[in-house]
């Protein structure tokens, strides 16, 4: 057993703490997208001179590209700590049934499912061991944590 294990909360997480933790990382992803709008409006001030001018991307590659960061974020934050600035602050962490990280490949294809159907968290309620349809699928678990 490793010490993340012996901290391992008992309490699996409900509806409103991990609605409130997508919430927060819903936030980090628009400030990354922010972020690297920002930063290809400096390297275009920087190569072609004044004005500064942040890019104006279409809808649909602004979509993919939110897409793509946010699936992204969560894959790589499941996998390598159990949880993302949100779980953080909420107190939450996402592993394996039995407590043990994601690995990358489930921690990507459970990153997917959250992305695609966010609506999957409102099974929480109906299910006895509180799990969402992402959870199910994917055999996760979400519980409360002391990081």
């Amino acid at each position: 057993m490793t010490q993340g294990d012996r901290d391992f909360g008992a309490g699996t997480a409900g509806v409103v703490s991990r609605c409130l933790a997508a919430l927060v990382d819903v936030i980090v992803v628009a400030a990354i997208g922010l972020a690297v709008q920002f930063a290809y409006g400096g390297l275009r001030l920087l190569v072609a001179g004044p004005p500064f001018r942040m890019p104006d991307p279409s809808a649909w590659l602004t979509g993919v590209l939110g897409w793509a960061v946010a699936v992204l974020y969560l894959s790589v934050s499941w996998a390598t700590t159990g949880g993302t600035l949100g779980d953080w602050l909420l107190g939450l962490r996402v592993t394996g049934r039995a407590g043990r990280l994601l690995g990358a490949p489930r921690a990507l294809l459970r990153a997917v499912l959250c992305v695609a159907f966010p609506v999957g968290l409102l099974w929480i309620p109906f299910s006895r061991r509180h799990a969402s349809v992402q959870d199910v699928v994917m055999a996760s678990a979400v519980r409360y944590h002391r990081f």
